[in-house]
This record gives structure tokens, C-alpha cells and sequence, in this order.
């Protein structure tokens, strides 16, 4: 589609791919883009919010929007997301945004719950990547974004494989930007911190609300104007939000460990103190 300005000023655009686009900040990346033009392939498991956002994108943009659910906890999900993507040719922008995230000591969280997050925050992104790339190769251009977490770079106690799971897509973006450098694929691990989204809504997950200082917060469309900004500058890594960066750039590590300890404590004590 033509006469929209895109993040990446292309005179044409072609279609965007949104992993976890239901809510949050997949739905702000599926929105911005649809803004831009783009041509959208919104992925998530519930059907409901995925045709209701499709609906309002395709209405007020002029633009095509498709959905797929899928269940990107499993092989089988994820063969399927594979299987629908040969049917779009013209892929410009893959976000690989799905997650979720668990709350409580790694020893007591649930197996299948660990095993499933791999599954979406690892397997997914490297499979769908593996589909896609060598359509952006022959076409020389692309953008890949993989939804990491300021968790990743610094300890984010009870929270079981998370960190970990989400530190897995830095590397594997640099490693993958590293590689592409002579082509015009741009490669970038998106580090939000603390955001406004239903990922802290449910369960003990609510404790950061009133456990994180206000300033830390930021909403999905800071986070994703500061994600295109930077995939146009070809960044690597970008961490939304100035004290993001300050907590990580300029806090002695620790220094940082200590702040997360005592935050890890503070949160605790509400814990303990609401299972009372």
C-alpha cells in the first residue's frame, strides 16, 4: 500500500506478522502498523479480541488484516502458524511478541508451565524466524523484532524461567543481526521494562503495581514508538524508557542487584501479608 509514511520510509509495504497480538503491546505494534499501512497476520489464541481488533484495524486503516489462532505453547501451534505464513509472500515485518510469565519460586512453579514458556518465548520465535528469513533474504529486506524484557538484563527473582527464556532472544538477535549485517534486514531485542498491559492484572502479578514506582511504568505505545525508532536506526537492543536505561547503563551491577533484592523483599511482605 502506497501514501501511508512507514517506520522504515519504504515506498511500499507489504505484510506485517504479530505474534501475542490480542492485547497489550502487540495490539499497539498491530495498530501503529495498520496506521502505516502495513498488511496484518494477527496471532494469539483468543479468537474474540484477535476478530475484534482485525475488524477495527481493517475499518479505520483501509488495509487487510487476517487472523490465526494458535496455541504457540506446542509444536503442533506452531507448525500451524508456519503452514498459514507460506501463504503470504510479501512479509516485511515479523514481531515476535508472544509471552507470559509465571509468579512464584522456580522449585514450586509447575513443570508443563516452564516447558510451555520455552516453547512460546523460545521455539516459537526461532522456528517462525527460520520460515520466514530466507523470504526477506531473497528480497533483501525486513524487519524482525523479538519482545525480550528489561527482566533479562538484570535478576527478576520468582518469576521462574522468564529472565532466562527472555535472555535467550537477546542473544539470538544479536547473533542474528551479526550475521545479516549486509543486507537491509534489520534485526532487534525490544527490552521493555515495568508496562501497563493485562500481564500484571492477574494473580501475584499485581503486587509490582504497588511494589514499582510510578516513574518505571511505561504504556505499549511508548514502548513501540521507541521499538520502530529504533528498528530504523538499527539497533540491537533497545530498552524503552530513560530510567530503563539508567538502571541498566548507568547503576553498577551491584548496586542494581541490591535495589532488586529489596524490591524482591518489599513485594514479598505484600505477598505474605495478603495470603494472610
Amino acid at each position: 500500500m502506497n501514501g501511508k509514511e512507514n517506520f522504515m520510509k519504504w515506498e511500499h509495504v507489504g505484510c506485517a506478522i504479530i505474534t501475542g497480538a490480542s492485547s497489550g503491546i502487540g495490539a499497539e505494534f498491530a495498530t501503529r502498523l495498520a496506521q502505516q499501512g502495513f498488511n496484518l497476520l494477527l496471532i494469539a489464541r483468543r479468537k474474540d479480541r484477535l476478530h475484534d481488533l482485525a475488524s477495527k484495524l481493517k475499518s479505520t486503516n483501509g488495509i487487510e488484516a487476517d487472523i490465526l489462532v494458535a496455541d504457540l505453547a506446542s509444536i503442533e501451534g506452531i507448525t500451524q502458524v508456519c503452514a498459514s505464513i507460506q501463504n503470504y509472500p510479501d512479509i516485511d515485518v515479523l514481531i515476535n511478541n508472544a509471552g507470559f510469565g509465571t509468579v512464584g519460586l522456580f522449585h514450586e512453579l509447575d513443570l508443563n508451565s516452564q516447558i510451555q514458556m520455552q516453547f512460546v518465548h523460545n521455539t516459537a520465535p526461532f522456528i517462525l524466524t527460520k520460515a520466514i528469513l530466507p523470504l526477506m533474504i531473497t528480497r533483501n529486506r525486513g524487519v524482525l523484532i523479538y519482545t525480550s524484557s528489561l527482566g533479562a538484563l538484570v535478576p527478576t527473582p520468582a518469576n521462574g524461567l522468564y529472565p532466562s527464556t527472555k535472555a535467550f532472544l537477546i542473544s539470538f538477535a544479536e547473533n542474528l543481526a551479526i550475521e545479516l549485517h549486509k543486507t537491509e534486514i534489520r534485526v532487534q531485542a525490544l527490552c521493555p521494562g515495568f508496562t501497563h498491559t493485562e500481564f500484571h492484572d492477574k494473580g501475584e502479578a499485581q503486587l509490582a503495581k504497588t511494589s514499582i514506582p510510578a516513574k518505571m511504568w511505561q504504556n505499549p505505545d511508548q514502548v513501540v514508538t521507541e521499538s520502530l525508532i529504533g528498528a530504523y536506526k538499527r539497533k540491537k537492543i533497545v530498552i524503552p524508557g530513560r530510567n530503563n536505561r539508567f538502571l541498566i547503563h548507568a547503576i553498577p551491577r551491584f548496586l542494581r542487584n541490591k535495589i532488586i533484592l529489596n524490591t524482591y523483599r518489599v513485594m514479598g511482605k505484600k505477598r505474605e501479608k495478603a495470603n494472610q
